[in-house]
């Protein structure tokens, strides 16, 4: 039940309002516009009356065009700008009809209904309120508000009031008018809100909001919660070195090469370019996605040279140079989040198909992109984290060391359990347990590489297959201790093998490794002491194997690709088809083939002193170096496979030192250099007397660009 005259004072009292609001406010004008008048209405209207007044239009759009006729075709007249008000007669379709005012003529113009860039309409519609805005005035002097000088409003009174624009910056978003009739504009995309203000980034920036790299839905009308990813790489790497290398057995091509040794210089052009393509389901600002779907292939192409035949290939007539190129499969797999198990999203996820593993913190043991299924997941606030995966290893292209698909699986399997504890023995530590079983099952048949070697099984001795099981237990660590950084590995290797090529007989294995790294930081430079135990074998042919080997070793440790004997595959001259270490590993496990071939625990063993500094020179340039003593556990197999004493079990002195330059302040262009020597030690002179006087070195130059 109303009061009478109610309504009167009511429409008064909100005219009253409006108009208190028209004397301060200003409303914009769209360049090539004049000022516009406001009229209040004041008496009583009747809803009636308010309806035959016509249409509101609020414009949404950065710019809409002002027409002489409802037709797209017809001759634009003049134009208005987002959050402008306008008052339209007579509508024809999607057509509406305003008033417009030039300085010898009054009419009217025409604005047409749409849809804008991101599906969101150019014009809001609502009924006429009391308060009409005058003929939009197009061709005079004050044409655009934001020129230079004052703009003039009429206000309710019919005084005029001039106001000083406020400065307005290139790029700059406007502010809302003070006289837009809602406080809030319906978004159709929660999204893209900055779009919607006509403020967006490139499609190549993948600092801010990018549809490219999981910051936006891809279809928010449709599939609102799935998100795609797109990572590009670019890895160049040009390499120097100069290792022991045999002279060809059939022929050489140096003229009166009669000695063991030949020459060792070499280089390699390595280039990659990696694919990362992702799709997620689920809000993962607070929580792991639904599901996920990963693809990463890498194309590679590779080219090195040599100055000795078949160390490239085994027929010596493909020459000195090699040119080969790739394409490997390292990612392809789904993961299900299967269920929360807390309020902060604990969980449990379900991982198949190729993945990437690394079984502790600096990739001692286990690191690789192998076929497998995987659960895992998080208890007690992310405190407590947990892998149970079975993996199946696949083969690996001979030259770039990729998932070749091509081929059947390897029959390797690896079993991994491992849990890590956050703040465990103390806040800023993390301790994990890991146990790994790895069953090898390759003794069916020989495996010959794409180059033509022998690398299953490995040349020596009597060259019989074998296959072998074996079980790690180990613990790691990483964190710190106040000021002081700890990083550390242990592990026990127990199991056995049905032969061995030295022994030829069975043999259980039993060996164990530990490494530690303690740094501490002193601002801009950080010190690094490292040291690395992995036991040896005493006695090639008892029925023990007691020198420690890892599954697929890549230690990022004392210098990693910096350091010479980490970095470099150095062969074991006249000791059969072997390595007396793989590339990018630590460890001397005399294998064929660090990637292809298997597991072995007739080795010297390792013992590795070092210290190292990393220096922050600038923000966007370090220097790294580092310093490595490495003397052999045991040395009576090398003995054995040279047919000689056993050498010293000194091997030597690695030096090496880098520097690392990233322009943009992070890892979208990062551009390295390191340079690396071994000082060889007794041991290495006895097992290499012709290489005594020239140097091993390896230098590296590499790019990495990452979009």
């Amino acid at each position: 039940m109303s009061v009478p005259g109610s309504e009167f004072r009511l429409h008064r009292l909100a005219a009253l309002m409006l108009a208190g609001s028209l004397c301060v406010g200003i409303t914009q004008a769209q360049e090539a516009t004049g000022t516009g008048a406001f009229v209040v209405e004041t008496e009583k209207t009747t809803e009636q009356e308010k309806a035959d007044k016509g249409f509101e239009l609020q414009v949404l759009a950065r710019h809409l065009k002002v027409y002489d006729a409802a037709d797209e075709n017809a001759v634009v007249i003049s134009g208005v700008s987002r959050g402008q008000i306008l008052h339209a007669d007579l509508q024809q379709g999607d057509w509406f009809r305003i008033p417009v005012e030039s300085a010898s003529a009054r009419g009217f113009g025409w604005v047409q209904q749409g849809v804008g860039e991101y599906d969101d309409m150019v014009l809001a519609v609502s009924p006429a309120r009391a308060a009409v805005q005058a003929p939009l005035l197009i061709g005079t002097a004050e044409a655009d508000p934001l020129a230079e000088g004052t703009i003039t409003r009429n206000t309710l009174h019919g005084q005029q009031r001039s106001l000083a624009p406020a400065p307005v910056y290139e790029g700059q978003i406007a502010p809302p008018d003070a006289l837009l009739p809602r406080e809030f504009v319906p978004v159709p995309d929660r999204w893209r809100i900055m779009q919607a203000l006509d403020f967006r980034f490139p499609f190549f920036d993948p600092y801010h909001q990018n549809v490219l790299k999981g910051d936006l839905p891809i279809a928010p009308e449709h599939f609102p919660e799935w998100f795609f990813t797109l990572g590009l790489i670019s890895d160049t790497t040009y390499e120097m070195r100069r290792i022991p290398v045999p002279v060809a057995p059939q022929t050489s091509g140096q003229p009166g090469a009669y000695n063991i040794y030949g020459e060792g210089e070499q280089n390699t052009l390595v280039q990659n370019v990696v694919l990362n393509l992702g799709l997620t389901k689920g809000n993962t600002t607070f929580r792991p996605p639904d599901y996920e779907f990963r693809f990463v292939p890498v194309f590679q192409y590779n080219q090195s040279r040599t100055e000795e035949e078949r160390l490239l290939r085994i027929d010596p007539r493909t020459g000195y140079s090699r040119t080969d190129n790739f394409v490997g499969v390292q990612e392809l797999f789904f993961d299900k989040h299967l269920r929360n198990v807390s309020e902060r999203y604990d969980f449990d996820s379900l991982r198949i198909g190729i993945q990437p593993m690394q079984a502790d913190f600096r990739g001692f043991l286990f690191q690789d992109n192998a076929l497998g299924i995987r659960l895992f997941g998080t208890r007690d606030n992310n405190r407590w984290q947990y892998n149970l995966a079975w993996f199946r290893r696949l083969e690996k292209d001979t030259n770039s060391g990729l998932n070749d698909l091509s081929q059947r699986p390897r029959d390797d399997d690896v079993y991994l359990f491992n849990v890590y504890h956050q703040d465990f023995p103390r806040v800023g530590f993390t301790s994990q347990l890991t146990a790994i079983h790895n069953r090898n099952r390759e003794s069916g048949a020989d495996y010959y590489d794409d180059n033509g070697f022998l690398v299953r099984p490995a040349v020596v001795g009597d060259v019989r297959p074998h296959d072998y099981q074996v079980t790690y237990l180990g613990y790691s660590g990483d964190g710190h201790f106040g000021r002081y950084g700890l990083s550390t590995s242990a592990y026990l290797a127990l199991g056995s093998a049905d032969g061995n090529a030295l022994a030829q007989q069975k043999q259980d294995i039993q060996a164990w490794f530990a490494a530690a790294e303690l740094s501490r930081d002193f601002s801009w430079i950080r010190l690094r002491g490292n040291f690395l135990y992995a036991s040896g074998d005493k006695d090639p042919f008892n029925d023990t194997a007691g020198g420690f080997d890892a599954i697929l070793e890549n230690p990022q440790f004392a210098g990693a690709d910096t350091s010479f004997f980490i970095r470099q595959a150095v062969p074991l001259v006249g000791g059969g088809g072997v390595a007396l270490s793989g590339r990018n590993g630590v460890l001397p496990s005399l294998r064929s083939s660090k990637d292809k071939g298997q597991s072995n625990f007739v080795n010297p063993g390792l013992t590795l002193l070092g210290v190292g500094a990393d220096f922050d020179v600038l923000p966007t340039l370090r220097v790294l170096s580092n310093i490595s003593y490495l003397r052999f556990n045991e040395t009576e197999v090398l003995g054995v496979l040279r047919n000689q004493a056993a050498p010293s079990n000194e091997l030597g002195t690695d030096i090496s030192a880098g520097l690392q330059w990233r322009p943009l302040y992070s890892q979208n262009i990062v551009i390295s250099g390191s340079f690396a020597a071994l000082m060889p030690g007794k041991g290495m002179r006895e097992l290499y007397p012709d290489e005594d006087t020239v140097p091993l070195y390896s230098a590296l130059f590499n790019i990495l660009l990452a979009f």
